[in-house]
């Protein structure tokens, strides 16, 4: 299990994602980094009020802002975006293919920040921006397992060496379900809630199966077989049968993993010849879902029998 901090993404990335038109800047974006998911709409700071503000943000132009400073003569034009880009931030990009001032291309060079431009509306833009810099900023860990989506759960497969992962997912795909990762899962936190996972690039889409070797899921069962990114609802934790133990056999118990801060329903399941463990684990997902509804089968089993206990004693029986 390894972790990462000191995470960032490189401007460049972001002009290629959304794809922005670059209008000053073009040799400054491989050297700018951003490490905050949050951007800013700089209304107040373009009016001088300048506390709180958001360093190190994206600063978007929007068509209100622009309609501001479109309203100031040049020389006052000039003199409010020199006071505002004295205050640090990495790039500011345009909305809606607003012309460009003169005075901001001018600032702009004299303080070597970029200017991009887009043709959406700011809205759209800002929530894109937003949820495009949560997941690649975000907390993670890279677990050693497989992440299987089944029946649009996600599915965290764990355990040791030889139990049966690689070929558990194998058999999954087969039946009709996705490949998320193999061997390695990087695991992201991107909500208080929520944990997305994906595989290393290097090894995605593959499985590795002892006695073949490697297999490319999607040139052998297509791009319907594989998905790049999915949450992660479920831990399945697989272990070799142990006469000696006790598993649990009626499901009342509910027991949790922790992954970057997030408690995530985990289960059990022993590993023993003659098992299915793709449909276990079909049945699993599908009562793993239920749960999150509203219902579940043990402790509905649990009040049956509970009452019938209440009714026999009250007759006599």
């Amino acid at each position: 299990m390894s972790t990462q901090s000191n995470y960032y993404v490189i401007l460049s990335e972001i002009v290629k994602e959304f794809e922005l038109e670059i209008i000053y800047g073009t040799k400054l974006l491989e050297e700018v980094n951003i490490s905050v998911p949050e951007v800013n709409r700089p209304g107040l700071a373009l009016m001088g009020f300048n506390d709180y503000f958001g360093e190190n943000r994206i600063q978007i132009i929007g068509k209100a802002e622009y309609a501001f400073l479109e309203s100031l003569s040049s020389k006052q034009r000039t003199l409010c975006l020199d006071k505002f880009y004295k205050c640090p931030f990495p790039c500011i990009i345009i909305t809606r293919n607003l012309p460009i001032f003169d005075e901001i291309l001018k600032i702009s060079k004299k303080y070597r920040i970029p200017i991009l431009r887009t043709h959406e509306v700011t809205s759209r833009l800002l929530s894109s921006i937003i949820s495009y810099l949560n997941l690649q900023l975000a907390p993670r860990i890279t677990l050693h397992g497989v992440l299987v989506d089944v029946y649009g759960e996600g599915i965290l497969i764990t355990g040791e060496s030889g139990s049966g992962k690689s070929e558990t997912a194998l058999e999954l795909v087969k039946r009709g379900h996705r490949l998320v990762a193999d061997d390695a899962v990087e695991i992201k936190k991107v909500s208080e809630k929520t944990l997305v996972g994906s595989a290393p690039e290097l090894i995605r889409h593959l499985i590795e199966i002892r006695g073949i070797g490697i297999i490319d899921v999607k040139n052998l069962f297509g791009v319907v077989s594989i998905k790049s990114v999915d949450k992660i609802d479920l831990a399945i934790n697989l272990e070799i049968w142990d006469e000696n133990k006790e598993y649990e056999r009626l499901g009342l118990e509910e027991k949790y993993t922790n992954i970057l801060d997030i408690n995530l329903p985990l289960l059990k399941i022993p590993v023993a010849p003659g098992r299915n463990l793709a449909i276990i684990i079909e049945a699993a997902s599908i009562n793993n879902r239920q749960k999150r509804l509203g219902y579940n089968t043990a402790r509905e089993l649990s009040e049956r029998l509970n009452n019938n206990l209440d009714l026999n004693k009250n007759t006599g029986k």
